[in-house]
């Protein structure tokens, strides 16, 4: 597999170390429209071929596939310009800003044959797959409740650098940049998380969403109006008749990047946690209840998202996670956001 690479932001440094360890891939070019960018991170990665746009680079078209790690709002019109030229994509999370974009994105890529797969990057924790197993096998009997979080903490330390200066950070803070906020960034991942880790989809959610001043006193710094929603929280209803509550913030002090998922059913119960690199999956099960006593379970290796995207291209057939799977994620992002104007339960349609 021949892979361009659509964009050359922090993240895309992800795609082209891990696409680049797998063997027959072969990263061949860097798209981006800052050419500073563009020629340190083709340097640094070795990339023979950059473009200052998706044009030029399909006019080029010595490639097999896309790794698009645009910003959000621009994956709609980048994605749909690979699919009609005929390339796999492999994109970044969130597939689209709203649920009607990523099902048009899913039904043409669906529509041209080719594979489509999104990168829900905390999939490739060991705990979630693993327990993700255990769930589906009825370890735990059938599912009562749920509950989640994700936390972040990057806007209350400088772990991950000093966001009030630094635009990777700013944009994911202004709606006017195309964010839809921790509901979006982050929101999506947890969604993602509890509902394949729970086994079951989500039918129904309450929400609300919160914005904090961080820059008084008109909340602004330079072009970026930061506007865009710090906290979430949700109740939802799944489709195998069990509730679950899911929280999600970048407040979170104390916390680097962690997430993690508690699943109750009427005979155990599995927490799997991912926390900064580390992946850890506990079970209270069997005679363990009566004592609450709680064991960590061997977790076993497993393909990432990237390795499953060669394969799946090598294959010709898209395999999880889809642009379907992304798309009626969103839908449940949408409806949080319903919620929060309407102050109601909103159904997933």
């Amino acid at each position: 597999m021949r892979l361009l690479i659509l964009g050359t932001g922090g993240m895309a440094n992800n795609h082209a170390t891990n696409f680049a360890a797998i063997d027959g891939v072969e990263v061949v070019g860097g798209v981006d429209v800052v050419p500073e960018r563009l020629a340190a991170f083709c340097a640094q990665h070795k990339i023979a071929n950059q473009f200052s746009s998706i044009e030029d680079a399909l006019a080029w078209g010595q490639f097999d596939a896309v790794a698009n790690v645009t910003p959000d709002s621009m994956h709609y019109p980048t994605t749909m310009k690979a699919i009609a030229a005929g390339k796999h994509v492999f994109n970044e999370k969130p597939l689209a800003t709203d649920g009607k974009l990523a099902m048009e994105m899913t039904e043409a890529m669906e529509k041209s044959g080719k594979v489509g797969m999104v990168n829900f990057t905390y999939r490739n924790s060991p705990a979630i797959q693993e327990g993700r197993k255990m769930v589906q096998a009825g370890a735990i009997g059938k599912v009562r409740h749920v509950e989640a979080s994700y936390l972040q903490s990057w806007l209350v330390g400088n772990f991950w650098g000093d966001w009030k200066s630094e635009s990777k950070w700013l944009w994911r803070l202004s709606t006017a940049h195309g964010s839809n906020g921790a509901l979006g960034d982050i929101g999506i991942h947890i969604v993602d998380w509890t509902s394949y880790g729970a086994g079951a989809d989500i039918t129904k959610v309450f929400a609300r969403l919160r914005t904090f001043d961080k820059a008084p006193p008109d909340n602004r710094i330079g072009e970026y109006g930061l506007d865009a929603n710090d906290t979430v929280t949700m109740t939802v209803d799944f489709d195998n008749g069990a509730i679950g509550t899911i929280f999600a913030t970048r407040t979170g002090a104390g916390q680097k990047d962690q997430l993690r998922l508690r699943v109750y059913g009427e005979t155990g119960a599995l927490e799997m946690i991912y926390d900064t690199g580390k992946s850890t999956l506990r079970a209270c099960l069997g005679e363990d209840v009566h004592t609450a006593e709680w064991k960590d379970i061997p977790l076993q290796p497993f393909e990432t998202n990237y390795i499953r995207f060669a394969r799946a291209v090598r294959e010709g057939k898209t395999i999880e996670p889809s642009f379907r799977r992304a798309a009626n994620i969103q839908k449940v992002l949408d409806a949080a956001a319903a919620s929060d104007h309407t102050h109601a339960d909103e159904t997933i349609a």
